[in-house]
């Protein structure tokens, strides 16, 4: 990916720090884990995630988006906007994406419920697999401790649920 953003002022030369977390659970309470392409590491699971467009004014719709995007999934009811937000740190090896002396990334929690398991699209530029685990094996698949605190959340009800 270049640090063009798609769909965006062809001006904008960096990634906005912003960004947004998916979860995609079922009834049943399972949740759908994505590996990554890049970084290439064998166990890099992850949910859906994404940087806003800088055009984009309301997280909502860029989880609607990158839900679309990396899984082929549209839905419009079963949304949860956590009104949590989580703050990183941008690793030095990625600062380059970001405006000059951007140091961290906001992220915006959702998720989603979804009557039962369903087939994934991935994106294959963004993602080499898919899978559907339990909550509780979520929790220790995920690389990202903001991934991983989400989950335990969900798994615990500390976060809506439906």
């Amino acid at each position: 990916m270049n640090s063009t953003v798609s769909g965006d002022d062809p001006q904008a030369e960096f990634k906005r720090p912003e960004s947004v977390l998916v979860v995609i659970y079922t009834k049943a309470g399972d949740a759908l884990l994505l590996q990554r392409v890049r970084p290439v590491w064998p166990e890099f699971w992850q949910s859906v995630t994404g940087s806003l467009h800088w055009s984009e004014q309301v997280p909502l719709d860029a989880a609607r988006r990158e839900l679309y995007e990396e899984t082929g999934i549209q839905m419009e009811t079963g949304w949860h906007n956590w009104q949590h937000t989580f703050h990183f740190p941008v690793l030095p090896q990625y600062r380059y994406r970001y405006p000059p002396g951007c140091t961290g990334n906001l992220e915006h929690v959702f998720s989603i419920e979804i009557p039962s398991r369903q087939t994934i699209r991935i994106n294959p530029r963004e993602h080499s697999d898919s899978r559907w685990v339990p909550l509780s094996v979520a929790v220790s698949s995920v690389w990202s401790w903001t991934n991983r605190a989400a989950f335990e959340a969900l798994r615990d009800g500390r976060y809506p649920k439906g």
